[in-house]
């Protein structure tokens, strides 16, 4: 009996094959993998669309705001713009020609009329003085040589006379003697001519001298000082490095708004008419004026007319050359009318509940705000109650639209 062979033993497993039994579950129906991916999209799509329907929309509205007016815009017939100015108004110089050696002012300075305001150098002035002097003094000499020598003549005469008549003289020498006479007399009368001439040309030095004071003409402010000490004063003449003006200054109870108004207006304009006038550079401040005069001519390039208006009163914070601008009025603003008010557009107001209220934006709501409403000043309505100016309202609120509801504003 043949000898048994073994059993080959089993070959060992290979790595790969192994893998290759593995179960891939993700193979597994791909179909229902599908199917739940398709589901998963659906239902987010239903659960983002309803967030988005059950999310309260925002309300579009338009927006105004509350003001600061003045019940006197409710008399208002025109407006017109136009600067401070002083009617009575001086560029302070001097006839002479110097140097300037002192000034005694500056910008802002009050002065009176008369007061001396710079003086120029005056030693040459001073110099034509003293010869005038010396020259009436020279003159007044002449006149008593004069009348010495009219006695003495007059004497001759005299005695001529006397010979003559004792016939110790001829008639040549009495005719020689009166000749004399008659030429002393009118030496006298030109030696005092000459006084005279004398006396006036120190006038005329004196009046130089004058000239070289500068003296405020009116009682005013100095605006600009035009000069400094050791400029070069030469009001007739436009050369280098020299002045014309030492100062400048105004009379401030002169001063009124000239205004332009334009010819398509100017009927509404006349003299005598109430005017509110507020100034750039004093926002808060209301002043009353009225209509003084209207220039009769026409500027061609801005078809406008000035009208001058006169504060009825100054006050000393109005300077020259501010920017005004004046309101006409169709009758005279009382005090009460020039204290400033809250106002908004009617359109803002409507009545709920029998009250008047207003919607106040806050971020994107709205509160419901009771208000009291008052005159009709121009476009807008006065209002009193809880709100302040700047605030922000709704414009012309919709039915539906209450405290709290979400609102967009609308782009103007």
């Amino acid at each position: 009996m043949p000898p048994s062979t073994p059993e080959p033993s089993p070959a060992p497993a290979n790595p790969s094959a192994l893998k290759q039994l593995k179960i891939d579950r993700g193979t597994l129906k791909p179909g229902k993998k599908k199917r739940w991916g398709r589901w998963a999209v659906v239902v987010l799509i239903i659960i983002g669309g309803a967030g988005i329907a059950l999310k309260p929309s925002k309300i579009e509205v338009q927006a105004t705001s509350v003001v600061t007016s003045y019940p006197s815009q409710q008399y208002a017939q025109l407006t017109a713009s136009g600067y401070v100015v002083a009617q009575r108004r001086a560029a302070v110089a001097s006839k002479a020609t110097g140097r300037l050696v002192q000034l005694n002012v500056r910008e802002g300075s009050q002065v009176k009329e008369g007061d001396l305001l710079a003086k120029l150098d005056a030693s040459d002035v001073n110099a034509s003085i003293a010869q005038a002097q010396a020259g009436i003094k020279q003159a007044e000499a002449g006149v008593a040589q004069a009348n010495v020598e009219l006695i003495n003549a007059e004497a001759d005469l005299k005695r001529a006379q006397g010979l003559k008549a004792q016939g110790f003289v001829s008639i040549q020498a009495l005719d020689t003697a009166t000749t004399r006479v008659n030429s002393a007399r009118a030496a006298v009368v030109s030696a005092k001519a000459a006084v005279a001439v004398a006396r006036a040309q120190l006038k005329v030095q004196q009046v130089n001298q004058d000239f070289t004071d500068i003296r405020a003409p009116f009682d005013g402010v100095v605006l600009v000082k035009n000069a400094n000490v050791g400029d070069i004063i030469t009001p007739f003449s436009s050369a280098a490095n020299t002045q014309g003006a030492v100062v400048t200054m105004a009379d401030m109870s002169t001063l009124e708004v000239e205004a332009d108004v334009s010819e398509s207006n100017l009927s509404k304009a006349r003299i005598g008419q109430p005017v509110e006038i507020t100034l750039d550079a004093l926002p808060d401040s209301r002043f009353r004026g009225s209509v003084v005069g209207i220039v009769p001519t026409v500027d061609r390039a801005k078809a406008t007319v000035m009208t001058k208006i006169r504060f009825e009163k100054l006050d000393p914070r109005i300077l020259p050359e501010m920017s005004a601008k004046v309101t006409i009025l169709s009758q005279v603003a009382t005090d009460a009318d020039q204290k400033p008010v809250l106002a908004l557009n009617p359109k803002a107001v409507v009545e709920r509940e029998g009250k008047k209220i207003v919607f106040r934006i806050k971020d994107d709501t709205v509160e419901a705000v009771v208000v009291q409403t008052g005159r009709k000043i121009g476009d807008n309505l006065e209002v009193s109650g809880a709100v302040k100016s700047g605030d922000k309202l709704v414009l012309s609120p919709p039915d539906k639209l209450a405290a709290g509801t979400k609102i967009a504003v609308a782009a103007k």
